[in-house]
């Protein structure tokens, strides 16, 4: 996968995985606090909560594009920093736009930094410069040897390792008359001496 193609996926995941990861908290968070007045356990607000973590650690993996968790930070920074401005200023979301439920998660998550908390992780999480670098290939060196060619044949081919074998009877005599390693011994055979003197009767 090209670097391009990994940051327009990053674009769709932070567009798509933070708006979804702040419903899942805001509405499990509720069920949970809910559930505790009640001295029972919402088991579908832990598995809301546990899912949204799972989503969070997609966002900020190393695999995916830093842009999905740089866009992801600046959301939860902004949801986290908005209940802080509106003790100061007055209310900014109206409540038509949040109510119930949802208006209930947001404060409890607002007001107890967890929001920003997410958001400044992901910010973080997306200042690696490792992360924006993509992929690099695999260089393998002249003497580089993978493990499917560590059999002795196909290493002795590439390389040009001499092959050791048995010795092949039967050849002939080499450079200058000396014997090959390969050719059997003659018997039953004098050689000629040259050196010897000639009788005279």
């Amino acid at each position: 996968m090209s670097n391009g193609v990994r940051h327009v996926l990053g674009v769709v995941a932070g567009i798509i995985l933070p708006p979804l990861i702040a419903v899942m908290l805001m509405y499990g968070v509720t069920e949970v606090n809910l559930s505790f007045h009640n001295f029972v356990v919402s088991w579908t607000g832990l598995a809301l909560v546990v899912l949204a973590g799972a989503l969070l650690a997609v966002l900020a993996a190393s695999r995916v594009s830093p842009v999905a968790s740089l866009l992801g930070g600046i959301g939860f920074t902004l949801l986290g920093v908005l209940p802080f401005i509106e003790i100061m200023s007055g209310p900014i979301v109206p409540d038509r736009l949040m109510s119930g439920w949802l208006r209930n998660g947001y404060l409890t998550l607002g007001l107890t930094g967890t929001f920003l908390l997410l958001g400044i992780v992901l910010l973080v999480s997306s200042a690696f410069p490792s992360r924006w670098r993509g992929s690099r290939p695999v260089v393998v060196t002249p003497g580089y040897v993978s493990q499917g060619q560590v059999s002795q044949g196909q290493v002795s081919r590439e390389y040009g390792a001499p092959q050791y074998g048995p010795p092949q009877y039967g050849t002939s005599q080499g450079h200058g008359g000396s014997p090959s390693y390969g050719s059997p011994p003659s018997y039953g055979q004098v050689p000629d001496d040259t050196t010897r003197p000639m009788h005279r009767e």
